[in-house]
């Protein structure tokens, strides 16, 4: 089953998602990169998308997830996933899809967006984000888990709890 690292920007996904593949001896996907130029175009210019630029962009990633899988074992994606329904037309391609939700402050979250040069998502769209995001349910496969701690910290109880995982939702 794909594990998906989902959160707001600045929540540490790329950074946790490449450590857990590792882990899990599984290969990582950074479903940033599956974007069309279109949405990185907004995205820079400060534009939030719409759900329209990004429906087709997650059944992309889905779709990556499966494949790599088949190829390599675990996939682990680093993608947003905010809202229910994007998690949920991820799922549509893998049921059993698992997800780990990164939660932290909105003073963390925008302390380490500041501190970034190398990416397209700007600063100003935190508050869109958090405003956006829906957190997991409890009927979602998944756990969520705090960004207050070292990075090994967090891949370790992101693996913990997917190795755990028993039931719809494991916190």
């Amino acid at each position: 089953m794909p594990i998906v690292v989902m959160g707001v920007s600045g929540s540490g996904k790329s950074t946790i998602a490449a450590a857990l593949a590792a882990r899990v001896g599984g290969t990582f996907l950074d479903a940033d990169d599956f974007h069309p130029p279109a949405n990185v175009a907004k995205m820079r210019a400060g534009v939030p998308l719409t759900d329209e630029d990004r429906m087709p962009w997650l059944a992309q990633v889905a779709d990556a997830a499966v494949a790599a899988e088949q190829r390599n074992g675990p996939a682990v994606v680093a993608c947003s996933a905010l809202r229910r329904i994007y998690r949920d037309a991820l799922r549509d391609v893998s049921p059993g899809m698992f997800f780990v939700q990164l939660d932290g402050s909105a003073e963390l979250l925008a302390q380490r967006i500041g501190a970034r040069t190398d990416h397209f998502m700007p600063a100003s769209l935190l508050d869109s984000q958090l405003a956006l995001l829906e957190p997991l349910g409890p009927d979602e496969r998944g756990a969520i888990v705090a960004i207050d701690a070292a990075p090994a910290e967090i891949v370790e109880a992101a693996f913990s709890r997917w190795v755990g995982a028993t039931g719809p939702r494991d916190r």
